[in-house]
């Protein structure tokens, strides 16, 4: 009985107080997820003018599979995280082929999409076509671990499942209410009240059934594993001149920022200068000898499970026939051109130095 209250009392205070966000307007299983796809990593401020922008490019699923990888990259370029960008566009292919261009609607036949997981196929059926599928993302599991004084570690490998069972408790698979709006309300709730720090437990519409609030410990939940502090490379990286066009690269199209274009380049061996690393890394990449000029910059990035340092430098062709040996295409191009293409942050980062 506690819970079918507690449900009612977060889909009314959801219907009164939810942010006016732009895949809220709709119930189109498409647009909710390309925006639950952006959301999985990426905080709602920096979405909304990506969310709008890639409908306005990719209006429906048959637009987005019709595209090349390369225009999905680079309307997503800046948020990180490309792996989502690929896996949208490849189950968009996926649903044209085998779905008649039709989203499917249980959680099941979501799962089997490429790049589609737990949350995202709990999302969209719940969201989109009301399915009774309880949702748990990092809100969620902060909300519950309060309410419930839950003590395993969020970041554990076990965490999904645990939170998953207390999760289920909401589900009302005859009520009136869609569970949907029940799992908006909840992650609305982890994002204006229940937050990671300055939480606003005052004016929680469920704080009388906290038990973390109830015995003052709100700031002790939800538990985590402590990080490792990421290891920090070293890396070159070369702006490299031939008859006035500029040299890059293209990765390959799967693992870590797979499909995207940059400036070739590599790690920093052991006893290596970073002048010497960049000569050696364009030989090895692409074939190429290589004087290097001036120094253009020093920039630092950060990503998931590491870091960089790298070194850019000025260089000009000397000699060699371009043959790749990692790099799937290459292009030479001109310092306009390279807005055309998506490049990681990293290399973005050092771009606008970059003059004809």
């Amino acid at each position: 009985m506690q819970d079918k209250l507690i449900r009612k009392i977060l889909i009314d205070w959801y219907r009164k107080n939810q942010r006016d966000l732009p895949w809220r307007k709709s119930l189109d299983p498409y647009a909710i997820w390309v925006s639950e796809a952006m959301l999985q990593q990426t905080q709602v401020n920096t979405v909304i003018p990506y969310f709008n922008r890639f409908l306005r490019q990719f209006p429906d699923i048959h637009t987005l599979a019709a595209a090349d990888q390369e225009s999905v990259l680079k309307a997503w370029e800046g948020m990180g995280y490309y792996a989502r960008a690929r896996n949208l566009h490849r189950a968009a292919g996926a649903i044209v082929d085998h779905h008649q261009g039709k989203i499917p609607s249980s959680f099941t036949q979501l799962k089997k999409l490429p790049g589609v997981g737990d949350y995202i196929a709990a999302a969209v059926a719940s969201i989109a076509f009301q399915k009774p599928c309880p949702v748990v993302d990092g809100n969620v599991k902060r909300v519950l671990s309060r309410f419930f004084l839950v003590d395993t570690p969020v970041n554990d490998t076990s965490a999904h499942k645990v939170f998953y069972q207390h999760a289920k408790r909401f589900v009302d698979i005859h009520g009136k209410d869609h569970q949907g709006i029940f799992n908006q309300a909840i992650m609305e709730l982890g994002a204006l009240i229940c937050r990671p720090r300055n939480t606003d437990c005052i004016r929680c519409p469920v704080v009388f059934r906290c038990r973390a609030y109830k015995q003052n410990l709100i700031h002790q939940f939800p538990v985590r594993h402590k990080k490792r502090k990421p290891p920090e490379y070293q890396v070159s990286a070369a702006v490299l001149r031939k008859n006035g066009k500029i040299l890059i690269t293209r990765r390959k199209p799967e693992g870590h920022l797979g499909g995207l274009w940059e400036f070739p380049g590599g790690k920093v061996r052991e006893n290596e200068t970073p002048e010497q690393a960049c000569v050696r890394e364009i030989k090895e990449e692409v074939n190429l000898d290589i004087s290097v000029d001036t120094f253009l910059t020093c920039i630092k990035h950060v990503y998931t499970h590491f870091k960089i340092k790298m070194d850019i430098f000025n260089c000009t062709y000397v000699s060699g026939d371009l043959k790749l040996n990692g790099p799937v295409d290459y292009r030479w191009v001109s310092a306009d051109e390279l807005k055309l293409f998506p490049f990681p942050g990293a290399d973005r980062k050092f771009m606008h130095l970059i003059r004809d």
